[in-house]
């Protein structure tokens, strides 16, 4: 597998991570470098890790793990992108006007919710020979740079706009559980 494939299935792998991460960047009333990098480093670090997983579990798990990976997904995306609309639309959160704190526990489930296909890719690695170093590490870093990217777009995007904003971001999280789920069934 070449440079190019690589740069491709990185990028495909971190659609998912971008997603999430402007919808985090929509809660934030100020651009918070320190969490948009904290977020990025979440979602990029999962990317990386879960295809070594994938590469030494191989073949003999790809079933077990496929069979149910899409419910896990959808499941966890479903209940954070829910508990974001019932915040925006409830209001009064507990944020003060300019501060943006990070939820670590939001974000690690976020981060395993948006790389569990990504053990799939690391099996694949282990068919093809492909050197896993380099392959996760190439995973890592698009992840990582796409993840701030969608903090820095979604953040400009809901400080225009900030309830409607921080709605559609928890909408756009539950969009992504379910066509995770579809895909998973086979219906798209």
């Amino acid at each position: 597998m070449g440079i190019t494939e690589l740069l491709l299935i990185s990028v495909g792998l971190a659609m998912d991570a971008f997603s999430v991460s402007v919808c985090k960047g929509l809660s934030m009333k100020k651009l918070d470098l320190k969490g948009g990098v904290i977020t990025a480093l979440f979602f990029g670090a999962f990317q990386a890790f879960m295809p070594v997983i994938g590469y030494f579990l191989g073949s003999r798990f790809a079933d077990f793990i496929s069979s149910f990976s899409h419910w896990v997904s959808f499941g966890l995306l479903a209940v954070i992108g829910g508990k974001m609309m019932i915040e925006a639309i409830k209001g009064g959160d507990d944020e003060s006007e300019n501060e943006y704190r990070l939820n670590i526990k939001e974000l690690f489930v976020l981060a395993v919710a948006t790389s569990i296909d990504a053990l799939a890719v690391g099996i694949v690695f282990a068919a093809e020979k492909t050197p896993v170093i380099t392959s996760v590490t190439i995973i890592g870093a698009v992840t990582f740079l796409l993840s701030l990217a969608g903090v820095y777009i979604g953040h400009r995007f809901g400080s225009k706009y900030e309830k409607k904003a921080e709605l559609a971001g928890g909408a756009i999280l539950i969009i992504i559980g379910v066509k995770l789920l579809l895909e998973g069934l086979g219906v798209i």
